[in-house]
């Protein structure tokens, strides 16, 4: 037996599916506009977890450009059969609805490639997949209810899927409005057939505090559905506040090769307030079935820190442990950008990289040269030594990122007058700018500077130096302002570098000879 350690996967890992292949489980999350998006998760017990892959990892499979931040890539939901990876997920696009929508992607190798999308004809949002005993394949999702009886008020609908054209047949079924009057947002809507019963297991209440999974049961895939009468299965909500965990939802059940049945959903971690830096993440907590329905974690009710895994073996190195190990360097595949590939900016050198500066700064729903990992851990040191001879305007930095309109900059940029260099420290905050510290640098232009992020806590501090010599603080920033909680979105932070020349034409090449992330707690 092995304790599986709650959150399977720390940092912003939002809307987790699960399937198994034999012995094999695979995972996949929701990336918004980050790329590459949707990334693959390899375990043999629940426990070790082993990143393989992105679903979205090409230039023009997906199109991203223009897409604000907490738009892109919601709830995908991930499925086998026959051999065939099927994964169906929804593309927003808050601003221009047509190019949004639900698509489905296929692939025989979880770890890729997998095809272009095919669109499919349904409105809404957190699609998901079914294939039943017979091979017929149904596809669910939801959507505002066209009659509505309250406000936000959604509906679960049901359709068949042509499996050989990828095209939606037949009738269209709404099966499900949520278990509770007046609740709000019946999403991530999942399927299952047990034991010749039909389950759908669906959150509720907003992925956010008032989050919570439902089930009803049904004789036939179509409905009608009959929810259990102790809905809703699963919340933190009367846990108030100051709970350690918050939020929990969008659940999705599995069931190992030993019979056994669990859960993976997400939840938040509340820190220095109700405020939760790391986003939403994967958490995994046993099934059992009594007199035909689920109960999640039975005798507890909540989700508890650690997990026994009584099929699993020791402990492999998984995404906690491999944050811990220093650099991280290229090909790691934590490592993401905005909106199109890293490769159309940036190249690997030794441990870093080459960064061609552009225009685009982090301010614009665009692709500046920006390459970061998640925030995983509250307490955690990330440093980038960077060469550079910037002109004035130009900047070469690390950046603490929520949003376009929430983020810290902390830069190295050209002195007015063109001599010399200065450290200069931004906090953009719903899009205003401040200056929050700066720093002269001495020695020559081509010298390595050190910039450092140090999280303990809410405490975001900055420092900089020249290589090799102890690090100048240059300011301090308080994270409960860059949480979804203070700005809105669905994101947690995100931490790294990046090389702007503020929308002047530029062919500077900046390098990042190294990129540490280095966790402080234990």
């Amino acid at each position: 037996m092995t304790l599986a350690r709650n959150p399977l996967l720390p940092g912003c890992y939002p809307d987790p599916t699960i399937c198994r292949v034999g012995e094999d489980f695979y995972l996949a999350c929701s990336t918004f506009e980050y790329f590459p998006g949707l990334p693959v998760f390899h375990s043999r017990d629940l426990v070790s977890w082993e990143q393989i892959g992105h679903v979205v990892d090409r230039p023009g499979q997906l199109d991203l450009d223009g897409i604000a931040s907490s738009g892109g890539l919601y709830a995908p939901t991930l499925r086998h059969h026959d051999g065939v990876f099927w994964l169906v997920c929804t593309l927003v696009d808050q601003q221009d609805d047509a190019r949004g929508g639900n698509f489905l992607m296929t692939a025989t190798d979880p770890a890729g490639p997998w095809s272009d999308p095919v669109w499919l004809d349904a409105d809404g949002i957190d699609p998901s997949i079914f294939i039943d005993d017979d091979g017929r394949v149904w596809v669910h999702g939801t959507r505002r209810a066209r009659e509505p009886a309250w406000h936000d008020q959604t509906e679960v609908w049901v359709r068949e899927l042509d499996p050989a054209a990828k095209e939606l047949v037949g009738p269209e079924h709404v099966v499900w409005n949520g278990a509770l009057r007046d609740a709000v947002w019946a999403e991530g809507p999942h399927l299952y057939k047990v034991d010749g019963t039909y389950y759908l297991l669906a959150a509720e209440g907003g992925t956010e505090f008032h989050h919570a999974v439902s089930v009803a049961r049904a004789d036939r895939v179509t409905g009608p559905y009959v929810g259990n009468k102790g809905n809703p299965i699963l919340t933190h909500r009367h846990l108030g506040h100051g709970a350690d965990v918050v939020g929990v939802g969008h659940a999705d059940l599995v069931q190992a090769a030993d019979g056994s049945w669990w859960v993976v959903l997400l939840g938040m971690r509340p820190y220095g307030g109700y405020h939760y830096n790391l986003g939403r993440e994967t958490f995994l907590a046993p099934v059992v079935w009594e007199d035909g329905w689920p109960v999640i974690a039975p005798g507890v009710g909540r989700v508890p820190a650690q997990v026994d895994v009584p099929f699993a073996g020791p402990v492999r190195p998984g995404v906690a442990q491999r944050c811990a190990s220093g650099v991280v360097r290229p090909g790691d595949l934590r490592w993401t950008s905005l909106r199109r590939s890293a490769a159309e900016f940036a190249s690997a050198r030794g441990d870093g990289w080459d960064l061609t500066m552009r225009p685009t700064t982090l301010s614009e729903p665009g692709t500046p040269a920006f390459l970061g990992v998640r925030q995983q851990h509250q307490d955690v040191d990330v440093r980038a030594t960077v060469r550079t001879a910037p002109a004035a305007g130009d900047d070469v930095g690390l950046t603490v990122r929520q949003s376009e309109a929430d983020h810290v900059r902390l830069f190295v940029t050209g002195a007015d007058g063109g001599t010399g260099r200065r450290v200069v420290a931004v906090h953009r905050r719903a899009g205003v700018e401040t200056v929050v510290g700066e720093l002269s640098l001495p020695g020559g232009a081509q010298e390595r500077v050190t910039l450092t992020v140090c999280a303990r806590g809410q405490d975001y501090s900055l420092f900089a130096g020249v290589a090799g010599d102890d690090p100048s603080p240059v300011a301090v920033v308080d994270g409960r302002t860059l949480d979804s909680v203070a700005t809105g979105g669905f994101l947690g932070l995100w931490i790294g570098v990046y090389a702007t020349s503020n929308g002047r034409p530029t062919t500077t090449v900046a390098q990042v000879e190294v990129f540490e992330y280095v966790p402080a707690e234990s």
